[in-house]
């Protein structure tokens, strides 16, 4: 099928000729090109008022977020020879970087493939799509990822909840090979038990890893707090950099009972103790109980989803820091995270140095980190950078 014309107002083009791929309703001349006349995922054509080809994209009438762009070649439409294209470039860059098979494959806009994200875990790919114009185009991504990957199995992830946004139906679903349950993965050196298939997100966070190397040069423990700790990645680390005592807390007993299972397959197991729990309830508890550390990590979910939960995450991340402060001894570090993009990287450094004051913390800025490099940034959208990891220690009295 043809795409069909996308005639934006005058002068909307000049975010996208500086390299961003969004379009959003309001910048549509729906007198021109109607929205209501095209299906969600449709591709198109976009067009400046004056009629400047634009680039390829695909449309979905009934989000604000309506039309993304794919390729600025007028000749390379998305399609089968435009995926083989942009996972080979993906599979290249992760090659140079990563000497085993576990990473973040592909990264949406980072990797000129909005709507689609895809880690892997050796021979087996976890695969999100979040767009209706990159479902639609499904059939095509499987092909080519089994092309340029040959993978054994390829699971597709898409039980998250922004695909309601796009009116897309929530499922897992595996289209090559059989669920292997849980599967090891090593991270240097340690090794993990994970389940791509029924884990959180696609089962492991890729994001993190260059920060939880970071920490075996920056901290040196012998009492570490993990909260919102998952499968443990971030306080085996610590565990294995020669901390006597980790705690780790987390709401999902599962979870907790995977920590157990991830200490015991490195040797770690007598160095761990573990409390169910919400992450607030459990740190006042710890206070409450004067419990101290001299590392406590929090890497809490996103806690500023949309825009309009601005107000109320910052006030959370800030509620957050502060009881992990509490329990933090002067000289101590303090690892703490947001991954929600619409939290400005100062703003979050101002957050928490807010929590400080409250809490008679001076602190010092050792390492400001973001994603790996398997999580590339598009420097013309903003929204691709969300992930903040701050290294603050605390100065002794």
């Amino acid at each position: 099928m043809k795409p069909a014309p996308l005639r934006l107002k005058k002068d909307q083009e000049r975010r996208l000729l500086a390299g961003h791929a969004w379009i959003y309703s309001n910048e549509v001349d729906t007198a021109a090109t109607p929205l209501k006349g095209l299906e969600p995922g449709q591709a198109v054509e976009v067009f400046s008022q004056r009629g400047r080809w634009l680039g390829h994209g695909y449309v979905n009438p009934h989000s604000l977020l309506c039309a993304r762009l794919l390729s600025r070649d007028r000749a390379h439409p998305l399609g089968p020879s435009l995926l083989v294209q942009r996972i080979q470039a993906a599979l290249g860059l992760r090659r140079r970087i990563y000497p085993q098979p576990f990473y973040r494959l592909v990264h949406g806009e980072g990797d000129g493939l909005p709507g689609l994200v895809v880690d892997r875990y050796g021979d087996l790919l976890a695969v999100q799509v979040t767009t209706a114009g990159m479902q639609r185009a499904l059939p095509a991504v499987i092909a080519a990822l089994e092309q340029v990957v040959r993978p054994q199995r390829i699971v597709l992830r898409n039980d998250t909840a922004v695909r309601a946004q796009e009116g897309l139906e929530q499922g897992i679903d595996w289209v090559l090979g059989e669920d292997p349950g849980e599967i090891e993965l090593t991270e240097d050196g340690l090794r993990f038990g994970v389940a791509p298939g029924s884990g959180q997100k696609t089962g492991w966070f890729f994001d993190q890893a260059d920060n939880r190397l970071a920490l075996k040069r920056l901290a040196a423990p012998r009492r570490a707090l993990d909260v919102c700790c998952y499968l443990g990645a971030w306080g085996l680390r610590a565990a294995d950099a020669g901390a006597e005592s980790v705690t780790f807390v987390d709401s999902s007993a599962a979870a907790l009972d995977q920590v157990r299972a991830n200490a015991a397959r490195n040797g770690l197991e007598q160095r761990i103790q573990c409390r169910q729990g919400d992450a607030f309830e459990t740190l006042r508890a710890l206070r409450e109980e004067e419990a101290r550390f001299d590392l406590v990590i929090l890497d809490p979910p996103a806690f500023i989803k949309r825009r309009k939960d601005e107000a109320e995450g910052t006030r959370a991340y800030q509620r957050l820091n502060r009881l992990g402060l509490a329990l933090l001894e002067p000289g101590g570090m303090l690892v703490t995270a947001s991954c929600s993009f619409h939290m400005e990287r100062n703003v979050f450094l101002h957050t928490v140095q807010g929590a400080a004051q409250r809490t008679g913390h001076t602190l010092q800025l050792l390492l400001a980190g973001t994603q790996g490099p398997d999580h590339p940034v598009h420097p013309a959208i903003v929204e691709t950078a969300y992930l903040k990891t701050f290294f603050l220690r605390s100065l002794p009295v």
